[in-house]
């Protein structure tokens, strides 16, 4: 193949802009799809329940259905974990509260003026 000025200035790795978004290929201070928090499109209601799959037994609380974005919802789970005394995390838009807490995480959430549901058995 014949080579001519295109074949030879094809970039492979620059640091000129900085670091850019795997996702729309823009610098991380203009990237638009990052901004944008995935907000849980529901009923308006809180659901606690509790899980143990994939825990070897152990059980966690997992709240799902608030509807805030993501440095919203870290602020709350931080309140709810200072609350029962025990540590969690938030995950793809759903708080998980290690051990059994769900009496506890209902009434703390009913009293933020949420409505509240146990969900599970």
């Amino acid at each position: 193949m014949p080579r001519n000025e295109n074949n030879r200035s094809r970039l492979v790795y620059s640091t000129e802009n900085g670091r850019t978004c795997p996702d729309c290929k823009k610098n991380l201070d203009r990237c638009t799809c990052r901004k944008r928090s995935a907000q849980a499109v529901g009923d308006g209601i809180v659901r606690v329940g509790r899980l143990t799959k994939s825990r070897k037994g152990s059980g966690v609380t997992v709240i799902t259905g608030l509807s805030l974005n993501d440095s919203e919802l870290k602020q709350v789970a931080k309140t709810l974990k200072q609350k029962c005394g025990s540590g969690g995390t938030v995950k793809s838009g759903s708080i998980e509260i290690q051990g059994d807490h769900r009496d506890v995480l209902m009434a703390e959430l009913k009293g933020m003026g949420y409505t509240v549901k146990r969900s599970g058995g």
